[in-house]
Formats: C-alpha cells, sequence, structure tokens
C-alpha cells in the first residue's frame, strides 16, 4: 500500500477545489489496483465531477441548498451544522481504478474537493492498494 498527504487551501465558505494534478502526483509510476482519495474533516466532501467553471460554481450553489442555514442542534455549539449535513451528503472518499500509474478517470472526470465551512486549510489522503 502506497500512502500520500497533501493539504488545500480553501477561500471561501463554499467552494471546490480541483486537486486532480496532486492525487495524480501522488501514485506511484508502477501502481496499478485502486486510488481513495479522503479528506480528513466532517465539513468537507470529496466527489468526482466535471471541473469546468460554470459546473464548480453550480456545484457551490447546489450544495448551499441542500441544506437550510440555521435551526440545528449543533449551532448551539459552533453554529455549522449545516456544513456538517452538506458534508455527510457529498462523502469523505471517492475510489478511482489506477492502470500504470494512471487514474482511470473519465474524459471530463476530475476530483474535487468540496469545502462546506471555510475557508479552511483541508488535509487529503491518497492511498493506492493492489498490485
Amino acid at each position: 500500500m502506497h500512502i500520500e498527504r497533501f493539504s488545500v487551501e480553501t477561500d471561501a465558505r463554499t467552494t471546490t477545489v480541483d486537486v486532480t494534478g496532486r492525487v495524480r502526483e501522488a501514485i506511484p509510476a508502477d501502481a496499478s489496483g485502486l486510488c481513495t482519495v479522503y479528506v480528513q474533516h466532517t465539513t468537507a466532501g470529496v466527489v468526482v465531477q466535471e471541473a469546468e467553471s460554470g459546473l464548480r460554481q453550480d456545484i457551490a450553489s447546489f450544495v448551499d441548498g441542500l441544506v437550510p442555514d440555521e435551526g440545528w442542534q449543533h449551532d448551539r455549539i459552533d453554529d455549522n451544522a449545516d456544513s456538517h449535513l452538506r458534508a455527510m451528503v457529498l462523502g469523505s472518499a471517492v475510489t478511482i481504478p489506477v492502470d500504470e500509474g494512471e487514474p482511470m478517470l473519465g474524459t471530463w472526470q476530475s476530483v474535487l474537493l468540496v469545502e462546506c465551512d471555510g475557508p479552511r486549510t483541508r488535509n487529503v489522503v491518497v492511498t493506492v492498494t493492489g498490485g
């Protein structure tokens, strides 16, 4: 198994960051198997989607609309329950097949970190397993 870690700086409360290049760099050149991209936070998610700028704005707007901003029990603690619930729907990881060091993404597929409670520094773990 091979593990790499990297950090991502986000600049807005809800935004997307294309991390495909960083994921590619984390995969060993001779690797074949499965690559899991995991964000170590409860208020951010990871998705495979097209990285076109308009769609990325649409994703942020869609995520904002998933859950009302207010009225949650957790808000009594740190006023970000909506971010936790949005990230829960997105998921914290994606798994991508890898062949000879290349993630087997489709033509328009990219790996996006989706920030739900920024701006923040997010930690991403890339794990490659298989042989």
